[in-house]
């Protein structure tokens, strides 16, 4: 989320922003906060250097983010004011979870150099592996699938991850 100092004629109860609970760095293109508000992380940026005594605004761009951003900056609102931060915009379920790490795990098996049923062994239970079976055996399927899963996700696809699809476009 991008800040700047605020106007002037900005509300005198506009929380101040506590860079002590955080890390500030300074990079190319700005400076970098971590604030840590209660069980909370926020990210902002800044084009100016960051003080503890200054009052800053959000700048939001209408971009395809801006939702993205507007909950960010809501968030960061509430708990700079002592209220609670309120749900995440987007959370993964369980299974989403468990699934994005077993093709991880997959991926990275494969490249060590691991056949897929060295790692369906290990993904699934040496038990569940079929001696006879195992060209034609579903474990085997799945396990193809999760090593593709995991070379799309290396490939650039976690970045779906930031930028969940919405039902509404």
């Amino acid at each position: 989320m991008a800040i700047a100092p605020a106007a002037s004629h900005e509300s005198a109860s506009q929380p101040l922003l506590d860079f002590t609970v955080g890390q500030v760095c300074r990079a190319a293109d700005g400076w970098h906060a971590v604030l840590h508000i209660g069980s909370v992380e926020h990210r902002i940026w800044s084009k100016q250097p960051l003080s503890a005594c200054a009052r800053y605004a959000a700048e939001l761009p209408f971009d395809r983010d801006f939702e993205a951003r507007a909950h960010a900056a809501t968030r960061l609102w509430r708990a700079l004011n002592g209220r609670a931060p309120g749900p995440d915009f987007h959370r993964l379920s369980k299974q989403r979870r468990e699934r994005l790490c077993a093709a991880l795990r997959a991926v990275a098996a494969y490249f060590d150099g691991a056949t897929y049923r060295s790692i369906a062994e290990a993904l699934f239970d040496e038990k569940r592996i079929p001696d006879r079976a195992w060209k034609t055996h579903d474990l085997r399927s799945r396990t193809i699938r999760l090593v593709r899963s995991g070379l799309a996700f290396v490939r650039g696809g976690y970045r779906k991850l930031l930028r969940p699809e919405r039902r509404d476009e």
